[in-house]
């Protein structure tokens, strides 16, 4: 066998020995964030679970489904303070200053940990892509379905396409076809199966109301959407004179191509996306209530989050020149967590200016992550030449 393959062994175990403590106190700390924000979580809602009669069942329900995102919250400070446990116990046992004096730079210990720390963001990635907007939804639906008043709910917008079959054509009217559509809920119910207070507006080329609609109620079918309690009406437009037409219909069908699901994301505050419905709303396949700058600055975030991960990393990383003797009552790991602190704040500060649309999407993401892995390699730099 050769030096090199001789040589590869130890790595491949002090590789598995970093990798596996930073994941477990990642993990750990992880856990525990999650506990503390569970608890504040449950401490708002508990009153509007037991009001609504959902009992032990409904704490767990709401638990469970409110975890995928309570995790993609509390990863990036978990990176963090599970390498600052790490680096710091490792210190203060001297196993820094042996794998120094094996001839171990920190650039290398920082290369030994990239795996697992990339792992650990593919997940983040996996998390906030796909099961996230998931859950949240189910959040909202299980919580839309058991409301005891379904009317405090949130009324929103949409455009849909033009439709031929308008329930408001009324015979004798000789208004031009209709460009677009515009719908307006007062709030839904039943997971989004029902929908009440609905208003329709056909537009014309020229932004002009050509016909409009107003139904008490809306639900959900197995032949598409239906609405009830309709009243219409048409607008006539003559060369020297304009008349409204007005009739009353029981029930009709609603060409409205949006799922209950989506009807339900649309009622939201701002629900979370999948990268594939958040590329589907920038081509304008779908609709959403999300700006297209919130939307690009969001899909920049999240598949950036390897890197941010990394930058924890490093920002914990002045940790292991902490002298021995000093142990604890050295500040080194306070001031490691500041500045990981103060990351995610600039982080934070440049995507809002990014959802605002005040920054382009690459400009909301990516110089936070420059900036400060940048001001991480000084501070191992200086601390290497001293």
């Amino acid at each position: 066998m050769t030096e090199a393959a001789l040589s590869r062994g130890p790595r491949r175990v002090l590789v598995g020995y970093l990798s596996r403590s930073l994941f477990t106190r990642t993990a750990m700390c992880c856990g525990i964030i999650i506990a503390l924000m569970e608890i504040l979580a449950l401490m708002e809602q508990m009153t509007p679970i037991l009001k609504r009669h959902l009992g032990v069942k409904g704490v767990l329900t709401y638990m469970v489904l409110h975890l995928p995102a309570m995790m993609q919250t509390a990863l990036p400070l978990s990176v963090l303070i599970g390498g600052l446990v790490l680096f710091t116990q490792m210190t203060i046992s001297s196993e820094i200053a042996i794998l120094r004096a094996a001839g171990l730079s920190p650039w290398g210990f920082v290369r030994k940990l990239l795996p697992v720390t990339l792992l650990i963001g593919l997940f983040g990635v996996v998390l906030e892509d796909q099961v996230t907007p998931r859950s949240e939804l189910a959040l909202a639906a299980w919580w839309n379905r058991t409301a005891l008043v379904p009317a405090d709910g949130r009324s929103f917008w949409f455009h849909l396409p033009a439709s031929e079959a308008s329930v408001c054509k009324i015979p004798g009217t000789d208004a031009p076809a209709t460009a677009e559509e515009l719908a307006h809920v007062g709030y839904v119910a039943d997971g989004g199966n029902e929908a009440f207070d609905v208003a329709l507006y056909d537009l014309s080329n020229d932004g002009r109301i050509l016909r409009t609609l107003h139904a008490e109620r809306a639900w959900h079918s197995a032949h598409g959407w239906l609405l009830s309690r309709i009243h219409c009406v048409a607008v006539s437009f003559a060369e020297l004179d304009t008349t409204a037409v007005e009739k009353d219909v029981p029930e009709a069908p609603w060409s409205n191509p949006f799922a209950p699901t989506e009807m339900l994301r649309l009622s939201l505050d701002s629900a979370p996306l999948t990268s594939g419905l958040i590329l589907k709303t920038l081509n304008g396949k779908t609709v959403s209530n999300q700006a297209p700058g919130y939307l690009r600055a969001s899909l920049f975030e999240r598949f950036l989050r390897p890197l941010s991960f990394i930058v924890m990393l490093l920002l914990a990383m002045p940790v292991i020149y902490i002298p021995p003797r000093t142990g604890l009552k050295s500040w080194l790991p306070v001031w490691c967590l500041g500045a990981g602190l103060l990351f995610i704040v600039v982080q934070g500060m440049f995507r809002a200016m990014g959802n605002a649309g005040i920054l382009p999407a690459p400009v909301a993401t990516v110089p936070g992550l420059i900036i400060f892995a940048l001001a991480a390699g000084t501070a191992l730099l200086r601390n290497e030449d001293k």
